[in-house]
């Protein structure tokens, strides 16, 4: 499966904000953001004209690395996007929140997405009772996502257990840190959506 292999806080240096790659790093004084808070390279302290096309790449960009999709998998997410009623924009973003490995995150499991994309592939999460180890698998509503019953002694869910309720869970999911456990109530709506991205922008840039 091909995925980016590079430095995370590259990526958000390269787009000028801070996108949580890293986990608790990206809330410390050593976040290379704060250090360098310009994009990497040697033409990184260059200002460049924010032309139109400009924002829309940069937007677009910017929602596909704080998912973690590549290229051609968020372009298929768009085009899926376009064949739901409703705005694009906002059945994108919903596509992308339902994840099974954003869904771990959101729930308090993993200190990242990328560190629950590390969870669902190495088998430790079941969905409605089942072993899935797709990250990204699309959850729907009332779905039931558990910790496997041996993997609830491993330290990240250890961690996780101690830490609940350090992190907000999203309304359209409910977390049961006792029994590592997410009921889905449904699929989340724009307004339930945290995610400091102007879908509209993305539409722009796939409809030229």
């Amino acid at each position: 499966m091909a995925r980016y292999t590079g430095a995370d806080c590259k990526l958000c240096r390269r787009e000028k904000v801070k996108l949580f790659l890293k986990g608790a790093k990206c809330d410390s004084p050593k976040c290379p953001i704060e250090i360098r808070p310009y994009p990497p390279g040697e033409h990184g302290r260059i200002r460049q004209k924010d032309s139109e096309y400009l924002l829309q790449i940069r937007e677009k960009q910017k929602a596909r690395r704080i998912y973690g999709v590549l290229e051609k998998q968020f372009h298929g997410y768009y085009v899926e996007a376009t064949h739901k009623s409703g705005r694009t924009g906002e059945a994108l973003l919903q596509i992308l929140e339902s994840r099974l490995d954003n869904v771990v995150y959101r729930a308090g499991f993993a200190k990242s997405r990328d560190m629950a994309r590390q969870l669902v592939g190495h088998g430790h999460i079941l969905v409605n009772g089942r072993r899935v180890d797709i990250p990204s698998y699309r959850v729907s509503e009332n779905d039931v996502i558990e910790v496997t019953a041996k993997s609830l002694e491993l330290t990240p869910m250890v961690v996780a257990r101690a830490e609940a309720g350090e992190r907000t869970v999203p309304a359209w999911l409910e977390v049961m840190p006792d029994q590592m456990r997410i009921l889905v109530h449904s699929l989340p709506a724009r307004a339930q959506i945290d995610t400091l991205v102007q879908e509209q922008l993305i539409v722009e840039y796939y409809s030229k």
